[in-house]
């Protein structure tokens, strides 16, 4: 039988110790969250449902974003053991520069419609981490601005040719002038995809007070403060083009656009350039025959086309055939450090993030964006030391099984 004793005072005053409460609200929710899924849902809290859907959802029925994040939960790992992991190196080399970290922050649009601090937050995040910042054509803060919230940092400019081409052209060139040095020529946009949450909120920009978007902001007022008593809303890097936002929109979008723009853009553009929207394998190949420097294997986050291809999947094909002629990147349904991991090891050399930077945006601002690298940094450096690896060169396909839950019908 076990044998009791009266509980000893000491001992229990001994257990009794209590952490030193966190006055900061925000240091609060930001330290209690553990994964981007839970900034995910401090985000739902705090950010009215219109802008809220806008950066979490994605076309008609989502199949190709939930669908693109069931690929990366079907992975199976395969870990070396007996290996010495006290230290790993996350750092990496891509589009001719350095990288603390295997993954950059992806362009986003209306970036300071989520939380006011916008692009700034992002690129400032992004330059302390020592990883890159991806500015959007669409983005709410200008070209020049980013560059002085990250001056010594990596920035990045995603480019929409549009049907004004003489726009695209300037925009490129402020881009350089201001030290970008890479551009995501962005191919998967001929027209606008159907995004039926934004409909279905009465979804504009800037945002509009009707009956029931006030109801939605009683219970988030801080939101609508800190939109009223701040800069407008507006393209910040198009304010000077003139036209409504809607014009401004139907006008990024151009199905004229080919292989001749690219030809142009390239003559105009001294850094790297990229092609973002590739969804195909001979799409790659022709790319790679075409001569640019990278592509972004994407689906545009599922926002374009629904039932896209899965990015992840199409990864080991497209590195077997053209890894060794141009650097392959990935984006589209990563929520974890792990997923980035799976992605490296089976052949892309970078991997970006967009919806996981702007929930942590959405939950705290600039603190938010640091608590989601912060989480997807050491997520990362787990997944290595429990596969056994040092650095990212020593990641392989052999570590990663890709399981198969949609499998074509044979013809």
């Amino acid at each position: 039988m076990t044998k009791r004793q009266f509980p000893r005072p000491l001992e229990i005053l001994d257990l009794m110790k209590f952490k030193k409460p966190e006055l900061n609200g925000k240091r609060r929710r930001l330290n209690a969250a553990l994964t981007i899924v839970d900034l995910r849902a401090i985000a739902k809290r705090r950010t009215p449902t219109a802008a809220f859907d806008y950066t979490d959802g994605a076309a008609e029925g989502e199949l190709s974003l939930s669908r693109a994040r069931q690929a990366f939960e079907d992975i199976e790992f395969h870990p070396r053991v007996l290996r010495d992991v006290s230290a790993v190196d996350t750092s990496t080399t891509i589009f001719g520069g350095p990288s603390a970290l295997p993954f950059g922050i992806a362009p986003t649009g209306f970036t300071r419609l989520m939380q006011t601090e916008g692009e700034i937050a992002g690129a400032s995040s992004a330059g302390a981490h020592g990883i890159p910042f991806t500015l959007s054509t669409l983005g709410t803060s200008s070209i020049e601005a980013v560059k002085a919230a990250n001056p010594d940092g990596r920035n990045w400019f995603q480019l929409y040719v549009m049907r004004d081409r003489e726009i695209s052209y300037e925009l490129t060139r402020r881009a350089a002038a201001a030290g970008f040095d890479t551009l995501f020529f962005t191919v998967d946009t001929p027209v606008a995809g159907s995004r039926l949450r934004d409909k279905r909120n009465g979804f504009s920009i800037p945002p509009q007070l009707t009956p029931g978007t006030i109801l939605n902001a009683l219970p988030r007022p801080w939101w609508w403060w800190d939109f009223l008593t701040t800069p407008k809303l507006e393209f910040a890097s198009l304010s000077s083009t003139g036209g409504t936002v809607g014009a401004l929109l139907d006008s990024a979008m151009d199905p004229t656009i080919s292989f001749k723009d690219l030809d142009v853009i390239r003559g105009m553009w001294p850094g790297k350039l990229v092609i973002k929207g590739v969804q195909s394998v001979d799409d790659a190949k022709a790319l790679a025959k075409a001569g640019v420097d990278g592509i972004v294997l994407s689906n545009h986050g599922g926002r374009q086309l629904d039932r896209a291809p899965i990015p992840f999947h199409l990864l080991p094909d497209v590195v077997k055939a053209v890894g060794a002629d141009v650097e392959v990147t990935l984006d589209t349904g990563i929520m974890n450090g792990a997923d980035i991991v799976a992605s490296i090891a089976l052949g892309a050399r970078f991997t970006l993030v967009g919806r996981a930077y702007l929930y942590g945006l959405m939950a705290g601002g600039r603190a938010g964006v640091d608590r989601a690298i912060e989480i997807l940094a050491g997520e990362v450096v787990r997944t290595m030391k429990l596969l056994g690896v040092h650095s990212l060169a020593e990641l392989e396909p052999a570590h990663v099984t890709q399981l198969e839950r949609l499998i074509p019908r044979a013809r």
